[in-house]
């Protein structure tokens, strides 16, 4: 095991309230153990990294830590706002919470998604307290990673309250190849990684990927009563094109269709779910992408799509097929688009040349899903120092 400095794993051991998992089990996020964070806190000054996601019962960590007199200097936003209502990759500017008056520092309001020397000047700590849902695309964890290297540079304590991964029960997919490197793949990590954003920040150091081979001071407050078997139900979406648990399971295998012409269901009540194209033929399902909040500008919008919705599908036939890329190659030979169907942004999704260029070969999706086991399980031996959870 690699030696990871300046890194405190504080152990669960107090009891609030909890969320259900699907085996109706208790977990308990980092967040709820006050006991074990507060003293950390104390006579501190204090930003927060978070969204509506960072719940400690009914109450936003945020208001937790105001109501306890904790001194909060600074609110970091990810994609999507601290409320959580921005579309995706949407300029959000920097503002005050109208609750509590703290200062919102956005991440995403067009510039780099690293704090300036001023901002982090302004504190002491910073708490990170985000539900992720365990993909490289996705950019919650990039955030996190950022913020990481600005802490490090500038010898800021990082805090993270730990929250259960809802699809950290597997790994799959190809491990990012760093020359696509870009704001929806940071890591060279697999597309499904399994890990939580606590472990995700211990591998980070341990493996010396921030620049320079800085290593941030990190402390994660772990959840309690989960394992990597935990078929965590999120309480709350994590964004607005992820309403619900269909839509997170569903999510690794039908967001390279962002990289196509083809709708995903943004604008309608089955993101994520479904998938269609005006010029699609010999389907019964139909649908109309509109304008809705977190999805203003959905692409086909306003237009008659037919395609597949795969909302009936069971968690285990999701679960079994992992990355699938059946959906995918399904659209690209019904449009027999040829090279007018990939955007370059489809490697910047799947990581790696090789995808593309097999589909467009007439390879099926168990062929080369079979070009990435190996990556995978060299990556599962790879990351086993840094789990904090059972396997």
């Amino acid at each position: 095991m690699k030696t990871i400095l300046l890194i405190a794993i504080i152990l669960c051991g107090s009891t609030c309230m909890s969320a259900q998992t699907k085996e109706g089990n208790s977990v308990i996020v980092g967040a709820e153990l006050t006991k074990e964070y507060f003293p950390i806190l104390k006579n501190k000054r204090i930003a927060v990294f978070s969204n509506h996601t960072g719940m400690i019962g009914n109450k936003h960590t945020l208001d937790v830590l105001l109501e306890n007199k904790f001194n909060v200097v600074a609110i970091f936003s990810p994609e999507h706002g601290f409320r959580g209502n921005a579309d995706a990759g949407e300029h959000v500017s920097s503002s005050v919470d109208t609750k509590t008056g703290v200062p919102i520092l956005s991440l995403y309001d067009g510039k780099a998604g690293k704090p300036s020397e001023e901002s982090m000047r302004k504190f002491d700590i910073l708490i990170v307290d985000i539900q992720d849902v365990g993909l490289r695309f996705y950019t919650y964890y990039i955030s996190m990673v950022k913020l990481m290297d600005a802490c490090a540079e500038y010898n800021r304590k990082m805090l993270i309250l730990d929250r259960p991964n809802p699809n950290g029960h597997y790994v799959d997919g190809p491990i990012l190849d760093m020359k696509y490197k870009s704001g929806v793949g940071w890591l060279p990590i697999p597309i499904v990684h399994g890990m939580t954003l606590g472990e995700l920040a211990l591998m980070v150091n341990g493996e010396k990927w921030l620049p320079a081979s800085r290593v941030c001071d990190v402390t994660v407050i772990k959840c309690k009563n989960y394992t990597h078997q935990t078929l965590y139900k999120l309480p709350i979406p994590p964004s607005p094109n992820l309403p619900n648990m269909k839509s997170v399971y569903l999510y690794p295998s039908t967001c390279f269709f962002e990289a196509t012409p083809v709708s995903l269901g943004r604008g309608t009540s089955l993101p994520f779910q479904i998938y269609g194209h005006p010029n699609m033929t010999g389907y019964n399902y139909s649908f109309t992408p509109k304008s809705i909040s977190g999805a203003k500008n959905p692409p086909q919008l306003g237009k008659l799509c037919h395609g597949v919705n795969l909302s009936g599908l069971s968690d285990k036939e999701i679960g079994e097929k992992g990355v699938d890329l059946s959906y995918i190659i399904d659209a690209y030979r019904n449009l027999n688009m040829g090279d007018q169907f990939f955007r370059p942004f489809f490697e910047s999704l799947v990581g790696t040349d090789y995808v593309r260029k097999m589909i467009e070969e007439g390879k099926d999706a168990d062929e080369i899903k079979a070009m990435w086991k190996g990556d995978v399980e060299i990556f599962k031996v790879q990351r086993r120092p840094y789990l904090l959870y059972a396997e």
